[in-house]
């Protein structure tokens, strides 16, 4: 990790090593704890933030999901992720807002637990490397089951729920592969490790719903979005492990991913074993709309 100098914490910057917590810290020993993923870019418009108010909107509901509630207004969240990105005099950034119990009474029940809130930012370049856009990525089915909706809350991005995302990361790596995909209860297909999916069939384009357990993910939410302005065909349905293996395109798409192709699924190659022309053009849009070149998307784009 490529330090930044610093960290927005519970209302004031300190100094990037000075952001500690004590060991006694509720979240620690229990999980209950929420955050965002957000990206700023060096566009032509200048630095700025893609769909700030939505990441912000869904920090707030995460944060409701898990009765955290948080001590500061989303306008003044909105603004200090702003300016963490100006203070660190970053025209490239990952920005993580973490909401979280801290030091006060131990047990399941956190009465008395106070909320705090960090929110940090550095650089980081593409998740799954930097080769990753022009070669695709290989993948494997998981061993893992992504957590059911039934005993979690998918829908929210809690800490202690990427315990089960670790799992499948890193059996992934181990047995050679770059990533994992995950099915849901039943089978079906639910979200890469840390990414959802989608499958291009015959032009159109297919990607699961929310009640296999997939994560409402915004970039997910932009392809889609993307999708209906290119006109490609897009829908939600229920995906099979055959249905991975038989399209003629998968891709991933997250804030940390950007979008990628991926090109083998348990070393069978998907079509040709190339990013399919589909997933080029969603990438390419993709890139266009984020670093502000689409005006059918200036609205998502808050300049710093």
């Amino acid at each position: 990790m490529e330090k930044s100098k610093y960290i927005w914490f519970d209302g004031n910057f300190v100094d990037w090593d000075s952001a500690q917590v004590n060991v006694m810290t509720h979240t620690l020993h229990y999980g209950t704890g929420v955050f965002e993923g957000i990206r700023a870019r060096n566009t032509d418009q200048g630095v700025s933030i893609f769909r700030l108010d939505d990441h912000v909107d869904r920090l707030y509901a995460s944060a409701d999901s898990y009765h955290l509630k948080i001590p500061f207004e989303k306008n003044e969240i909105i603004e200090a992720i702003k300016e963490v990105v100006k203070i660190n005099e970053l025209d490239s950034a990952y920005i993580r807002p973490l909401i979280f119990f801290g030091e006060g009474e131990m047990g399941l029940l956190p009465n008395n637990v106070p909320v705090r809130v960090s929110i940090a930012a550095w650089y980081w370049g593409a998740y799954l490397g930097d080769d990753a856009v022009n070669r695709g990525v290989n993948v494997c089915i998981s061993k893992w089951r992504r957590i059911s909706p039934t005993s979690f809350i998918p829908l929210a991005k809690g800490v202690g729920g990427y315990m089960n995302s670790t799992l499948a990361k890193i059996d992934a790596v181990e047995n050679g592969y770059d990533d994992a995909i995950m099915l849901g209860d039943d089978g079906t297909v639910a979200e890469g490790s840390g990414q959802n999916i989608f499958i291009v069939k015959e032009g159109n384009i297919y990607t699961p719903p929310n009640t296999t357990g997939a994560l409402n993910g915004i970039t997910r939410r932009t392809v889609i979005e993307i999708s209906k302005n290119n006109n490609i065909p897009i829908d939600e349905k229920n995906l099979t492990v055959d249905d991975l293996k038989t399209a003629d395109e998968v891709f991933f798409t997250g804030t940390a991913t950007g979008v990628i192709g991926v090109v083998s699924i348990d070393g069978g190659n998907i079509a040709d074993g190339q990013v399919g022309n589909v997933t080029s053009q969603i990438i390419d849009s993709y890139e266009d709309v984020v670093n502000a070149k689409d005006d059918n998307f200036k609205s998502y784009i808050t300049l710093i």
